[in-house]
């Protein structure tokens, strides 16, 4: 099940393991126990630090297992086999548990200690999912770092009656002792945003030594804030950069074929390259993070969620953009039950099903086509007469039988039943007749909003919410800039955002040198 690539990839990878490991299975009869005890005793194999040992610790199932370290529980638990993307997530949590420092700011790891009372995460997965294995990350690192949160990942493939009994349609789904703590698209900083509204008293910690005055702050961490921090820190400049992820929406891309000198990549291989790059300069990194405010002024204040304060002399907004909502009856009530933003991701779940995507533009018919590949039919809607994706893509999408398209049609309410969505109304907007679709999911694919709602007061933003800039990358604040997908620049591009952000740190420099 593993390669010799891969196990010699691992016996790398575990040679600097401090703590003995043990993978406890399941003791129990399972059709997939055998296929996965194989899997667990390849991996074993790699390392004198790591052991299997087959007991009954009452865990949920047969192919369930956990971890300990020298001999004590340290509330990691998977469930089904962790291949395909969730394969990270098992050789990062027995490596940090035998000592790999964690990726989190020392003010987050703070706040997670700070929890007083027993928290049991289940973190529903797919293993073709490639948001989930943040999501799983992330707690897994919770619990190392608090004997008080235990978290379990869960195969929703390998627990399709537990999946029904809970009706969840959508991947990452996480539930918190017992109860729905967050579902659809989520990530590290939104974990804890939800963990400080429902725990407010741990974000009451000791403050750490401050930060000394920064030259330049970056707030953002995709191609722009990247790019940014980077140009800022080769200038010799005391630079932070304050993310809730690094990649931003990148990370989410699947393909990408237009970044200029590299033909093909994935969103996930450029994410790890763009923090490659920015761990090569003394760059300090908060990420899972998101700043609550901001004080104008030749000195800038910048208050973070943890309750951290920073300094700064000059500030480079990158905070890009979101995926737009319908904004109709229904679709927020339903996320996670059948509305739904990442076809990828949540595409596997409706497999034999008919689904609809909102939305003609690249993303809505590039959607289209890659659900058409596990769904029974999809029903492309547009608002526009016509559809603003490449004719190369919407002739596929004509060809396609599993594939209808409809025009100049507006989605006016998504309709549910029992908690699970079985249709959508749109207006025909050519009769003024509302027609109704009956089908179990609906992607959204129309657009991006700017990240902008916490600068409102701070800089000068469009009625859409994008930062107006000049040519140098100036907003109308002195001493602030911006750049990318937040920004009133044309093309929202990645080597566009780059360029940009990379300006913008040329002309905060400027500013400096100036002052």
């Amino acid at each position: 099940m593993l390669t010799n690539d891969i196990l010699n990839a691992l016996k790398t990878y575990t040679a600097t393991m401090t703590n003995d490991v043990t993978l406890v299975l399941q003791t129990g009869e399972h059709e997939k126990r055998g296929a996965l005890k194989e899997f667990l005793t390849q991996l074993v194999s790699v390392s004198e630090k790591l052991q299997l040992v087959e007991r009954d610790n009452a865990l949920r199932s047969p192919i369930s297992f956990e971890l300990e370290v020298d001999g004590i529980r340290n509330g990691i638990e998977f469930s089904g086999t962790p291949s395909g993307h969730e394969f990270n997530s098992l050789v990062l949590a027995i490596l940090q548990s035998s000592g790999t420092a964690l990726k989190l700011d020392n003010h987050v790891q703070t706040l997670v200690k700070n929890v007083d009372q027993p928290l049991h995460f289940e973190v529903f997965i797919s293993l073709s999912c490639h948001n989930c294995p943040d999501v799983v990350q992330a707690l897994n690192q919770f619990a190392l770092l608090n004997e008080n949160i235990s978290t379990e990942m869960i195969d929703g493939g390998e627990f399709q009656t537990l999946i029904e009994e809970r009706g969840i349609q959508g991947v990452p789904s996480v539930y918190l002792n017992g109860e729905l703590f967050a579902n659809g698209k989520v990530d590290t900083a939104q974990l804890l945003d939800k963990l400080l509204q429902k725990f407010p008293t741990i974000s009451q910690v000791t403050e750490a030594e401050a930060l000394p005055l920064q030259d330049i702050t970056v707030i953002g961490g995709g191609p722009a804030g990247v790019a940014s921090a980077i140009y800022a820190a080769r200038k010799g400049l005391k630079v932070t950069m304050i993310a809730d992820r690094i990649g931003g929406q990148v990370k989410d891309t699947v393909g990408i074929e237009n970044l200029i000198s590299v033909p093909q990549t994935t969103g996930t291989e450029l994410t790890k390259n763009l923090y490659g790059h920015l761990t090569e300069y003394d760059i300090t990194l908060k990420e899972h993070v998101r700043v609550d405010n901001i004080e104008k002024g030749k000195t800038k204040s910048l208050t973070l969620s943890t309750g951290e304060v920073i300094n700064t002399k000059a500030l480079i907004i990158a905070t890009g953009a979101k995926w737009r909502e319908l904004g109709v009856p229904g679709e927020k009530e339903n996320v996670g039950n059948g509305v739904a933003y990442c076809p990828h991701c949540d595409g596997p779940f409706f497999k034999g099903k008919d689904v609809a995507v909102v939305g003609g533009g690249n993303s809505g018919i590039e959607a289209a086509l890659d659900l058409a590949g596990m769904v029974n039919h999809v029903t492309v809607i547009e608002f526009l007469s016509d559809f603003k994706a490449d004719k190369l893509l919407v002739d596929k999408a004509k060809a396609n039988d599993k594939i209808t398209l409809i025009s100049n049609a507006a989605a006016k309410e998504i309709i549910a039943d029992n908690g699970k969505v079985v249709a959508i109304d749109y207006l025909d907007r050519t009769t003024d007749q509302v027609h109704r679709k009956h089908l179990a999911g609906i992607f959204v694919q129309i657009g991006l909003l700017p990240n902008s709602e916490f600068l409102k007061g701070i800089v000068e933003l469009t009625p859409h919410g994008e930062v107006i800039i000049d040519e140098k990358g100036q907003t109308s604040e002195p001493g602030i800039f911006a750049c990318g997908d937040v920004t009133t620049v044309p093309y929202k591009q990645i080597v566009v955002a780059m360029g940009e952000g990379a300006k913008a740190a040329l002309s905060a420099f400027d500013h400096l040198i100036r002052q």
